[in-house]
């Protein structure tokens, strides 16, 4: 009899066993309080995959990893808190893809996730309710941006500088002159003014006393983003001559580190926060060129750029008050900053606290701004939570009208024919361009070798 007892009891210990052995993880070694339920990563993450029935796309190598208390981070019912507790340690994130694929990311300060930025448009709205209280946030960004950015010291060095100018050549209803502009520390900017006539420049110099009649044509700055080819890209191109054609003057640079500038500082120069700055203060520097000019109407000047040139027109547009019109295409988001440092490599984003792309773009108020967005980056969430909550701020002022979204869900990020149609009809409206003259078929593509910068013959 006590050898039958002793046998079932022996049964019983090990059904005991077995049992607790099937709750923990199949990959599991021994775990212990004393070695705080160390796990592997790659063997944890496995197991998360399993049981969520998800699939993980990693864009670094995890191997050799391991996280404590690892079990105790899953969230059975979510598999989004999951792998935030999984992987925060690491300073890694998970950012849902499509279906049941999602990436996991290294963190990335200027990326945030449409949920992030909800709660960011919340709480700037808590900060302020009326004209009065927003007016003390706006001069408080304004001044912040520029100290963070430590632009105005640069400025200041860049008066009396040497500027250049090359041939004319005329097309079909416009001319192209291509330009060079000495900035600081001997530094340059090249780029291209399309306008409805060629221009006159006096021995080089422009005109700073401010004593001068209202010109004709309006002005368009116009910074570029990361497209292919730059400021050469063929679609840009495009915009900038058929924005001539219609009546305004617009005048397209190089990146710092792209074209003529990677000539003079290399292409690693563009990948720095020197860029961020230097950027706009090419910016700056080519509208005190054009805004002095006989020709330009003053009360017209605007600024519009596509992707990284979208967010350099709201730096553009908070730190100078003489553009009267803004534009920024597949740019502006309240959850993503810009990730190249020519965008984000100084952290202006940290001012007052705590601010994004939105509030800087709202400090635009009551002037006329139009936001282009798509379905396919940052701004996809613009019709419901960016626009919205610009036009709150515009509402301040009695004029919601001033401020527009043209949102194209079906499509990605480009500067492509449906975008520029965009901004070919807000011009028209702002600036009065003549739309009979809107024709992308006049447009003539130059040649990169033609559009850089090559002195006048003597």
């Amino acid at each position: 009899m006590k050898s039958i007892i002793f046998n079932m009891k022996v049964k019983e210990n090990a059904v005991v066993c077995l049992f607790l052995f099937a709750l923990l993880p199949l990959t599991a070694t021994a775990q212990t309080f004393e070695d705080k339920f160390t796990r592997s990563l790659s063997d944890v993450m496995a197991d998360v995959q399993s049981r969520f029935g998800i699939r993980l796309k990693y864009d670094m190598d995890t191997t050799g990893l391991k996280i404590a208390y690892a079990d105790f981070r899953i969230r059975p019912y979510s598999v989004e808190e999951t792998l935030t507790n999984l992987l925060s340690p690491f300073d890694f994130k998970p950012v849902y893809q499509q279906g049941n694929l999602w990436k996991v990311k290294r963190y990335e300060y200027p990326r945030r996730q449409p949920a992030d930025g909800k709660k960011l448009i919340a709480w700037l709205g808590s900060l302020y309710n009326n004209k009065v209280e927003w007016e003390s946030r706006r001069d408080t960004l304004r001044a912040e941006v520029r100290q963070r950015l430590g632009i105005d010291p640069l400025l200041r060095l860049c008066l009396s500088q040497k500027n250049e100018f090359g041939p004319v050549r005329k097309h079909d209803g416009y001319t192209v002159q291509n330009f060079r502009l000495t900035t600081v520390n001997g530094h340059t900017v090249c780029g291209s003014i399309y306008s409805p006539v060629a221009l006159s420049w006096k021995k080089g110099k422009f005109d700073t006393d401010g004593k001068r009649k209202t010109g004709k044509y309006p002005l368009i700055v116009c910074p570029n983003g990361h497209f292919n080819g730059g400021r050469y890209n063929a679609d840009l191109q495009r915009r900038y001559a058929t924005l001539a054609r219609m009546g305004a003057v617009c005048v397209s640079y190089d990146l710092w580190g792209w074209g003529e500038s990677e000539d003079e500082v290399g292409t690693a120069a563009h990948h720095t926060s020197e860029a961020h700055v230097m950027q706009v203060l090419n910016g700056l520097r080519i509208l005190d060129l054009l805004y002095a000019h006989k020709d330009i109407d003053p009360t017209r000047i605007g600024v519009n750029g596509g992707s990284g040139g979208g967010t350099q027109t709201v730096l553009l547009s908070v730190l100078d008050q003489r553009f009267t019109v803004a534009c920024p295409v597949v740019s502006m988001s309240s959850w993503f900053d810009g990730g190249c440092p020519c965008e984000s490599g100084m952290p202006i984003q940290l001012s007052g606290g705590g601010t994004c792309n939105a509030e800087l773009a709202a400090l635009f108020a009551p002037k006329p701004m139009m936001v282009v967005s798509d379905g396919g980056d940052w701004t996809s969430t613009t019709p419901e939570l960016e626009f919205p909550y610009l036009q709150r701020i515009y509402g301040f002022y009695g004029r919601q009208d001033q401020v527009r979204n043209v949102h194209l869900p079906d499509e990605r990020h480009d500067f492509g024919p449906n975008k520029r149609q965009a901004v070919y009809d807000f011009f028209i409206d702002v600036f009065g361009l003549d739309r009979s003259r809107l024709d992308e078929k006049k447009v003539s593509i130059e040649d990169e070798s033609v559009l850089r910068f090559t002195p006048k013959k003597k």
